[in-house]
């Protein structure tokens, strides 16, 4: 049987002790911080009591982040997640980070055609959805290329420095990809 985790490039695995310092270097990139809900710094603490509740199952804690791993040197080089999960409406919301380093590599498609793949046929569920600042024209095209689709713009929806800026909603139907 296949490994819905991995292709020929790339191998998608669950969070491990090793995985706090990059986590720390992602999760404190203010950088990034206009692409999520983050506010403030996380601590080593947090982010070590985050690795420690991830063994708990997607349907009690309602997400699940996977490390990707590339496998020609076995670099962790991003991570993909599944959150809100809703299974009784069965959707998801995704999200993906690939390091600075890998980028421009088709490495975050492949990550999120396996975590389509992991969600619609393991999970079952029948809809990943999206929030992309509209600004973030490099996540609009990937997603779009993985068959997402926009659904919608949220006005003035994140707050960046003093000013409001506009969010795409985009989904992705399962029977937009039969």
């Amino acid at each position: 049987m296949k490994n819905m985790f991995e292709n020929e490039s790339i191998r998608l695995r669950a969070l491990e002790p090793e995985d706090i310092d990059i986590l720390y270097r992602w999760e404190n990139d203010t950088s990034l911080w206009s692409n999520g809900n983050t506010l403030s710094p996380w601590s080593r603490f947090s982010l070590r009591r985050y690795i420690e509740e991830s063994f708990q199952n997607i349907y009690e804690i309602k997400q699940l982040r996977l490390m990707i791993i590339l496998k020609e040197n076995f670099e962790t080089i991003g991570a993909v997640d599944l959150f809100n999960f809703d299974p009784f409406h069965e959707r998801a919301e995704i999200g993906i980070l690939i390091d600075k380093n890998y980028r421009n590599r088709g490495l975050a498609e492949q990550s999120l055609l396996l975590m389509k793949g992991y969600a619609f046929q393991y999970l079952k569920i029948k809809q990943l959805y999206v929030h992309i600042p509209e600004s973030n024209d490099t996540s609009l095209r990937l997603f779009q290329r993985c068959g997402f689709l926009i659904s919608g713009k949220l006005q003035k929806w994140i707050k960046v420095g003093d000013t409001f800026r506009d969010v795409y909603l985009l989904q992705l139907l399962i029977s937009q990809t039969a």
